[in-house]
């Protein structure tokens, strides 16, 4: 099993910047760029949603045609680059150009690039520009939070984590920056995320790991029930470090690092007061375990229950029950935290005082078995507070 411990530089061969470009309203950092010294095989998954951004309609394109030869990543906040036309699609190919030009490339193709932000509304490829010459001047294998501050936009924190990665066969590095606050539901990946590493990984491989990694984490988030237009997980192996993991290190590896940007999402959903784990236990399979845990996660009567600290059992029982799942109400146990608070079909002998005490602390754990069979899923969420119609209520203004 792979040893991983907090590492701070990137890993090697590549470099990242985090510049302001003018296109965010708040003069924050809003362009960001990372960039690697050779060609890297590459792996992504997109938004399932049928309106997609012109970013990932062309970034599908380049997993099909070179996935063995990416070289670097821009990545803009502050307009999303969605229901843009042909002009959103010429800008997507036009930030490939521009960086392909300063970062000497021989192929724009190379260049990944990501938007988020406003929908409907063109880059303003000016500011953009400007951003991607000052990026390139400034990258840094020290400088990955700059980056992951500039592709933020509701969000309260940057999220950004760095592992290395000790294995038999050698070391190497894992390194990865998300974005992501409201719009937040599994269909995919939930965000922008790019993940990159030293190690040296096949497309093959890399494909086979993401997915399973986004499955079990990205693909567990819900902060509001709404998938975006431009969700996009991107992965990138250079190979510098000359080290070839095992398949199952390296899915280890990753899935570990998702998970930690999953859950950084999920505590820093749009309004948030509480981070809430659950795990949908007894389940008949996984699927029906993620299915449950999806219907709750996503109930605005469950998420305003625990921002107001109310151990409101029912609604979640309720969100089980017509989540379209198979469950039987008569099999059901419910704890929040160590608290046991319905038992087939019934509510316990519980004091409301202690369930509710339970559910207080800023992380909560919620435990619901379908006594169904053995499989289980875990999830995270967090609740509505007033803050998220606020945040969302005045979104463009």
């Amino acid at each position: 099993m792979a040893n991983l411990t907090d590492k701070t530089p990137l890993p090697g061969g590549f470099r990242a910047a985090g510049v302001v470009a003018g296109i965010k309203k708040n003069g924050g950092r809003d362009v960001a760029l990372i960039v690697s010294d050779r060609d890297c095989n590459a792996a992504a998954v997109f938004t399932q949603n049928k309106v997609a951004a012109a970013p990932v309609l062309r970034g599908k394109k380049q997993m099909e045609t070179h996935a063995d030869r990416i070289r670097a990543v821009v990545i803009n906040a502050g307009c999303a680059n969605a229901c843009t036309g042909d002009e959103g699609a010429h800008n997507a190919a036009e930030t490939g150009e521009i960086a392909r030009l300063e970062l000497r490339l021989p192929d724009p193709a190379q260049i990944f690039s990501m938007s988020t932000g406003v929908i409907g509304v063109q880059l303003p490829m000016d500011k953009l520009r400007r951003g991607i010459l000052e990026a390139s001047k400034s990258l840094s294998p020290d400088n990955l939070n700059d980056a992951a501050y500039a592709i933020m936009t509701t969000d309260t924190l940057p999220k950004v984590i760095t592992r290395e990665v000790v294995t038999d066969a050698g070391a190497y590095r894992i390194s990865g920056i998300a974005k992501g606050a409201g719009m937040i539901h599994p269909n995919m990946a939930t965000m922008l995320s790019v993940i990159v590493t030293d190690a040296v990984v096949g497309v093959p491989r890399l494909k086979l790991s993401l997915r399973e990694a986004a499955r079990v984490s990205f693909n567990r988030v819900s902060v509001d029930g709404d998938t975006s237009t431009n969700d996009t997980l991107l992965v990138l192996a250079n190979g510098k470090s000359g080290v070839k993991p095992s398949a199952a290190e390296f899915s280890a590896a990753l899935t570990e690092v998702c998970i930690e940007l999953a859950k950084m999402i999920a505590r820093d959903g749009e309004g948030a007061t509480k981070f809430i784990t659950l795990k949908i236990t007894g389940a008949a399979s996984v699927r029906q375990a993620e299915g449950v845990g999806r219907a709750i996660a996503t109930s605005p009567l469950v998420k305003t229950a625990f921002y107001g600290e109310d151990a409101n059992w029912g609604r979640i029982v309720a969100a089980a029950g017509y989540s379209g799942e198979a469950v039987e109400a008569g099999k059901l146990s419910l704890w929040f935290g160590g608290v046991h608070v319905f038992d087939a079909g019934q509510p316990t002998k519980y004091d409301d005082a202690v369930a509710t005490a339970a559910i207080r602390p800023k992380e909560i754990e919620v435990r619901l078995d379908l006594g169904l069979g053995e499989a289980e899923a875990t999830l995270w969420t967090c609740d509505f507070s007033h803050d998220y119609v606020t945040i969302n209520g005045k979104y463009r203004t």
